[in-house]
């Protein structure tokens, strides 16, 4: 944007320069060949005066000296001629010059001649003036002198050469005051532009200079910032009302729980105990709706704050915890640590929530005897982490929604869930600036993986990838509350991408 500003603000003062200058250049040219010509024509006259003798006698008399002297001071030839045309005195260095011949025919006949109107860099030749003789009218000859150009044509080279060097300083000058006042102008533009990515990244609290480039811009700059301001403290309400009413029900509903559980003794009826029990494992679901909503609210607040883990490390805690439910549900879980240590940056628990996330569902929606894979891997600059499991997996549709608030498959509305994991797995990657990807396995179940940039610092080349190997034996409920994988590059439908 800058660079156009400048070239347009070059390209307006190149044309006024050109529109200044070449009259200008014009002007001295003929100034300097008029100069030149008034000369000529006055020494032509002085000539003429002393000439009329010699015509009239037959004798030169002092006219040769003056030729002779004229020529030895300054270099200039000149000529007497009768009507006839014949030559009765000249210098020495006196030669018919191209226009010698018309200029001799104009003074013959009673006028003054001179040429050309003006001289220019580039032409060669002669200045030629002729000058009438006459006597009581009568026209006896004339007198001729031909001036080189060349003193006429450098004076007017270094004229021009002049004026040059002063449009090119002030093209300079121009340049250089185009490139200040576009960045005076395009300041508030530019940091605009930055500020509104560092929004879009995450940081609510950007905000631009107003006191800053043209008032129009500064009242632009205001504007956003007001703007901004609105946003932030909407969506600041907006979580925090999510965040209060989860809080604010969980009091209600675990007086409800109770009052309803002190039920229990009281009925005798089959039919009412197994509502009973319905009653309670409902507002055991509503509390879990209520945890992810919380924990969905203080995922989305966070700002973009980066910390540095081993997610490896991070990885082989999370196995270890899950460990005990995996082996209750006869399910084989495992780490497969390709590169350890293997840092990340990423916002704070990103890689902990996202973990238990997705190693809940893989448990979760895997038969008895399955096998639920956890890799982690360096790859693109960045750490991987793959969740792999043997589970029914999901089909095509079901990824492009799997990350949607409440969403759960239509086969699974009984499986404990809020529907939110995924969710906030996806909010998770997001601000760490990672990728959440998901797709089906191989021969069956779902590949979840993560990626996360590694901190700028990381030592160490990361190695060629290698597939996670693929857990044998599939079966299990179809899933509904599957979260998102990371890159593999082993065949695979394309894989659904959130985050």
């Amino acid at each position: 944007m800058r660079r156009r500003l400048v070239i347009s603000y070059l390209l307006l003062m190149v044309l006024v320069l050109i529109a200044l200058e070449t009259p200008l250049a014009v002007t001295l040219a003929t100034r300097e060949t008029d100069r030149v010509r008034a000369d000529r024509l006055a020494d032509a006259t002085r000539f003429a005066s002393l000439a009329g003798p010699a015509l009239r006698g037959g004798t030169p008399g002092p006219l040769d000296n003056e030729l002779r002297s004229y020529d030895a001071l300054y270099g200039i030839g000149a000529a007497v001629v009768d009507r006839d045309r014949r030559t009765v005195a000249a210098s020495e260095s006196w030669r018919p010059a191209p226009g010698s011949r018309a200029a001799l025919d104009t003074a013959l006949s009673g006028q003054q001649a001179s040429g050309p109107d003006s001289v220019w860099p580039w032409v060669d030749g002669s200045i030629v003036v002729a000058v009438p003789i006459n006597d009581g009218g009568e026209v006896l000859g004339a007198v001729v002198i031909a001036t080189p150009v060349d003193p006429v044509r450098q004076a007017v080279t270094v004229w021009w050469l002049a004026l040059a060097g002063t449009g090119l300083l002030a093209v300079l000058a121009c340049v250089l005051t185009a490139f200040g006042l576009a960045g005076w102008v395009l300041r508030p533009v530019t940091e605009l532009d930055a500020v509104t990515h560092e929004i879009a990244e995450g940081d609510r609290g950007a905000r631009v200079q107003h006191r800053q480039g043209p008032p129009e811009l500064r009242r632009l700059a205001t504007s956003f910032n007001h703007m901004a301001d609105v946003v932030s403290d909407v969506m600041d309400r907006q979580r925090a009302f999510v965040a209060h009413a989860s809080h604010q029900l969980r009091n209600p509903l675990t007086a409800l729980r109770l009052r309803v559980e002190e039920l229990g003794p009281s009925l005798t009826d089959a039919d009412g105990r197994a509502e009973h029990q319905l009653a309670l494992e409902e507002t055991d679901r509503l509390a879990l709706v209520l945890d992810a909503l919380l924990t969905l609210a203080r995922a989305e607040r966070r700002e973009n704050q980066r910390v540095t883990v081993d997610a490896a490390a991070v990885a082989a805690s999370r196995v270890a915890a899950w460990e005990p439910l995996a082996r209750h549900h006869r399910i084989s879980l495992t780490l497969v640590a390709q590169d350890a240590p293997a840092y990340a940056r990423t916002v704070p628990t990103a890689i902990d929530q996202a973990l238990d996330a997705l190693i809940d569902n893989a448990v979760k929606f895997s038969d008895a005897g399955g096998e639920v894979t956890v890799t982690v891997r360096r790859h693109d600059d960045g750490i991987a982490l793959e969740v792999r499991d043997t589970g029914p997996g999901m089909t095509e549709s079901q990824l492009g929604q799997a990350t949607e608030r409440f969403w759960r498959a239509p086969e699974v509305q009984n499986v404990d869930g809020a529907g939110l994991g995924l969710t906030i797995v996806a909010v998770l990657v997001d601000a760490s600036d990672g990728r959440l990807t998901m797709r089906g396995g191989e021969p069956c179940g779902l590949v979840a993986g993560l990626w996360f940039p590694a901190p700028a610092d990381a030592a160490g080349a990361a190695p060629a990838d290698a597939a996670a190997p693929a857990p044998a034996g599939c079966g299990g409920a179809a899933p509904g509350d599957h979260d998102a994988p990371a890159r593999d590059d082993s065949p695979a439908p394309p894989p659904v991408v959130a985050g």
